[in-house]
């Protein structure tokens, strides 16, 4: 389930000492995406501060600081920007930075420190990733050109549509309903047929040159299916033949779950 708008607005005015609210935009666990338009509206209202994790969202899924009031938002240098692993950054209101002066109790993890260092000499206080920075650079031109936000989000949305349309045909059914789904990525319940062995089926997709996740933390039997990268229709297309493929080779009929694990 998304996070409660409600829920946060009620807890905030029964606890007077909450002083920030954190939100994940896109939860990768699940694929859920969570009503951060909402939550920035009633953290507003009760005059708390909003830290939004858009680690798998930033760069594809809109997030407007001209509408939204948060605090600070945290993502990085891969992604949905298509860079590499390797760097953290934030986008903080200036006036929090300065405020949180001397307050960190971690050396690296001190964002007004390391905020002055640049100021000062346009240095990092620790050797940079320059690799990560690099194809940061090249990520972020090729960001532009696609559309920015726009653009790449189209293409993601697309990748999904294609993705989960394929696998219904096969029987699979997502986890999470569609309307409460980010183009990020997707879960997918396990087959009842009890020749369908996850690690086989892992395994044999990953000889056919596509590798996907294995669920985690659900309220039921699952597995992972990314949208995102440097994916079009043709590599879609091409991860569900695959599991076509692969699903006659373990004489599995269809991917359906079973009736009580059926979506509604």
């Amino acid at each position: 389930m998304p996070v409660s708008a409600e829920d946060l607005g009620r807890t905030l005015r029964e606890d007077s000492h909450v002083t920030h609210v954190a939100v994940v935009h896109c939860e990768t666990t699940s694929g859920i995406l969570n009503p951060v338009e909402a939550v920035a509206e009633v953290c507003a209202t009760h005059g708390r501060a909003l830290i939004v994790d858009a680690m798998s969202a930033f760069g594809a899924l809109p997030l407007d600081a001209r509408r939204l009031r948060f605090e600070a938002v945290v993502a990085s240098s891969n992604k949905c920007l298509e860079g590499v692993p390797g760097m953290g950054f934030v986008i903080v209101r200036r006036e929090a930075l300065e405020r949180a002066k001397g307050s960190s109790a971690s050396l690296s993890l001190d964002l007004e420190d390391q905020w002055r260092g640049l100021e000062r000499n346009g240095q990092w206080r620790f050797t940079p990733p320059t690799h990560v920075l690099a194809a940061l650079d090249q990520a972020l031109d090729e960001h532009v050109a696609e559309g920015g936000v726009g653009g790449r989000g189209a293409r993601y949305r697309r990748n999904h549509e294609i993705l989960v349309d394929g696998m219904a045909a096969m029987g699979f059914e997502t986890l999470v309903p569609r309307e409460l789904q980010a183009p990020i990525i997707v879960t997918f319940r396990m087959p009842a047929d009890p020749r369908f062995v996850f690690e086989t089926f892992y395994d044999r997709l990953r000889e056919k040159g596509f590798v996907i996740y294995p669920g985690k933390l659900t309220v039921a039997p699952s597995f992972r299916i990314g949208c995102i990268g440097r994916l079009g229709e043709a590599e879609m297309r091409g991860a569900l033949a695959a599991v076509g493929e692969t699903m006659a080779e373990m004489g599995v009929a269809s991917g359906a779950p079973t009736v009580e694990e059926a979506v509604p």
